[in-house]
């Protein structure tokens, strides 16, 4: 039998630059090793619905309407304490009545699923593993890095602080690019405010310290898998970011950790998935957490989801991120040091995703605290 190289196999892989979808669209009926995952004691069972995999009953994570936000004060205090609840427990939740019209969620899907659908040969030209780039395609951003390999292919378009010139989109979704993004950084800039009261602080106190200042648009596309069993879509991971705001389709699979049990985020039409990053934990100093998640493959597909994430990323810069002052007490002292956001995706690219708060960990003040 021929030795597993699995840095040929992964490097024979990343330069066919059709991706996981590529491998789909030869037929194959077996996945290649590269994508088999660890199963072990170190990693939670996949399809469980805990990690002892005893059965549980099912949990939800809340859906709120911001329906009427800022015509009724009694109604506002309700949606900004549901969502304080949500991101001190889960960290997870659900918005509807966000100001996004279905119209423009659906052919934001549809946009992913045009520039996917493209022959091998024009998504070619995206394809680099050179991150500085402003627009760009490819599978695994750790793929040479991560625990194994992912079922999915994704583009990633960085739209703020320094958007991309319009013609350097995909022309087949970039019209919807640029519209839904403007949308979706109106609902960030809403949340902000309503994290901030949360917190007790004033309604602009993340958008003051440019908690919005930074926008990257990823989409996932997750090919039907022949053997799902044996590969994730997404391993386990929490975003290094403030928050994500995420649009997915219907056919499902992303699950968060709570209370060490597998919960699945059901998808809801006209809904979008928001979770808090581990910068937003980070000037927290712990009270808002960030939840690990993951996706599961599936023979259904393919799946499409659209992740919103506000942080300035990789973008070299100076200003520093640490624990709130307002939040910080004789009882509540500082838990992380001050950081860059460029210093937390550095971690992340180090390292590639992986278990619980592995970047957070790094920048404890007392990292003997785990």
């Amino acid at each position: 039998m021929a030795k597993y190289d699995r840095a040929a196999e992964l490097k024979a892989f990343d330069e066919t630059k059709a991706g996981v979808k590529g491998l789909v669209d030869a037929g194959i009926a077996e996945i290649p090793r590269i994508f088999h995952h660890p199963w072990s004691d170190d990693h939670y069972t996949k399809n469980s619905s805990s990690v002892s995999g005893e059965t549980t009953v099912p949990i939800s994570i809340p859906v709120i309407d911001l329906e009427g936000l800022d015509k009724d004060d009694v109604r506002r205090k309700k949606i900004v304490e549901k969502i304080g609840k949500a991101s001190e427990s889960s960290g997870f939740f659900q918005i509807i009545n966000h100001g996004i019209p279905e119209s423009v969620l659906e052919e934001m899907k549809e946009g992913v699923r045009r520039f996917f659908d493209q022959e091998t040969e024009v998504k070619k030209e995206l394809y680099t593993r050179d991150y500085s780039n402003p627009v760009y395609y490819n599978s695994n951003f750790d793929l040479y890095t991560g625990i194994s390999t992912n079922w999915r292919d994704s583009f990633l378009c960085h739209m703020a602080p320094n958007p991309p010139k319009p013609e350097d989109l995909p022309i087949v979704c970039r019209d919807i690019l640029l519209d839904y993004s403007k949308q979706v950084v109106k609902v960030g800039t809403l949340l902000m405010e309503l994290f901030s009261e949360a917190l007790g602080l004033n309604p602009n106190h993340l958008y003051d310290i440019d908690c919005a200042e930074g926008l990257t648009v990823l989409g996932h596309y997750y090919p039907p898998c022949p053997q799902p069993e044996l590969t994730m879509g997404v391993t386990e991971h929490a975003d290094v970011d403030f928050f994500t705001v995420l649009l997915q389709d219907e056919v499902g699979g992303l699950q968060i950790l709570n209370d060490n049990q597998w919960i699945d985020i059901s998808p809801q039409s006209g809904a979008l998935v928001v979770n808090v990053g581990d910068l937003m934990q980070l000037i927290t100093n712990d009270r808002f957490k960030s939840a690990v998640h993951r996706v599961v493959s599936s023979h259904e597909g393919p799946r499409v989801s659209i992740a919103s994430f506000f942080c300035t990323g990789m973008i070299p810069t100076s200003k520093l991120y640490g624990p709130i002052k307002e939040l910080l007490s004789e009882n509540n002292p500082p838990i992380y040091q001050e950081v860059t956001t460029s210093d937390c995706c550095g971690q992340l690219q180090l390292k590639g995703l992986g278990g619980k708060n592995s970047v957070l960990d790094y920048f404890k003040l007392d990292k003997t605290e785990k």
